[in-house]
C-alpha cells in the first residue's frame, strides 16, 4: 500500500552539475574543494557523515559521526570509544564506508575504504583539546553497553568527576582514540532534475585516481 503523504514528496535538484572537468585529478583535494563550500555555506553540521560498519556474521549498521580531520589528504579521522560496536567491528573488520549528504547543496560523497587506528599521540592530543566535561564522558560511558537507567550514567560521570579532581587536561583513556579511513573508491553525486544525477567515481590504482561517471 503506497502510502500518498511520503510518495508524493518530491525535490528538484538544480542548482550545479557536475562534469569532469570541474574535479580535481585527486579525489582526497576534490574532497577537501567540496568539504570547504560546504564550510562556506553555513550548512548544519557539515562535518557530519554516516559511518557503515559490518559484524562478524555480516550485519550492517550504521550511525552518524563527525569528521574531525583530513590527516595528510590521505584519509578521514574520527573518534570514538574502541569498545563501542562500532570500535569492535572496525578492529575486527576493517572496512568501512561513511556518506557524507549536504542538502543545502544537493549533494553527495560517498566513501569506501581500509580503516586503522589513529597514532596514539594523534588521540591524546585531541582527546585533552575537547571540553573537560566530554573528557570526563569518555571515561564515564560504557559506550554501546546496556546501562541500567540515565542516572546511572550521571552518577558514573560524578564519580569521574570526584577521582580526577581538579586534574585537567585528563589522562586519555586507553578505550578511546581515533580511526582513519583510507579511501581506495570515492563518488561525488550532484543532484539534477529528472533524478539524472552526476555522479563521478574515483577509484584507487595503486596511488592514482582514476576517474569514471556512473548513470544516476
Amino acid at each position: 500500500m503506497i502510502d500518498p503523504q511520503l510518495a508524493d514528496l518530491r525535490k528538484t535538484y538544480a542548482q550545479r552539475t557536475l562534469a569532469e572537468a570541474d574535479v580535481l585529478p585527486d579525489a582526497m583535494h576534490q574532497f577537501r574543494q567540496w568539504l570547504e563550500e560546504a564550510l562556506a555555506a553555513k550548512l548544519d553540521e557539515p562535518t557530519a557523515f554516516t559511518l557503515s560498519t559490518v559484524s562478524d556474521t555480516g550485519q550492517p549498521s550504521s550511525r552518524v559521526v563527525l569528521l574531525k580531520g583530513l590527516p595528510d589528504d590521505i584519509g578521514f579521522l574520527f573518534y570514538t570509544n574502541y569498545e563501542s560496536r562500532k570500535g569492535r567491528e572496525l578492529t575486527a573488520q576493517p572496512l568501512a564506508a561513511i556518506n557524507f549528504f549536504w542538502p543545502g547543496l544537493e549533494r553527495q560523497v560517498r566513501v569506501e575504504g581500509q580503516v586503522e587506528k589513529a597514532p596514539e599521540e594523534m588521540s591524546t592530543e585531541y582527546f585533552q583539546s575537547r571540553p573537560r566535561s566530554s573528557q570526563l564522558g569518555a571515561w564515564a560511558s560504557p559506550q554501546s553497553q546496556i546501562i541500567g537507567s540515565r542516572e546511572e550514567l550521571v552518577a558514573r560521570e560524578a564519580a569521574m568527576a570526584t577521582e580526577f579532581g581538579a586534574q585537567d587536561p585528563l589522562p586519555r583513556p586507553a578505550h578511546w582514540g581515533g580511526f582513519i579511513l583510507r579511501p581506495h573508491r570515492m563518488e561525488f553525486w550532484q543532484g539534477r532534475p529528472s533524478r539524472l544525477h552526476d555522479r563521478i567515481v574515483y577509484e584507487l590504482n595503486g596511488t592514482t585516481w582514476h576517474r569514471s561517471r556512473l548513470a544516476p
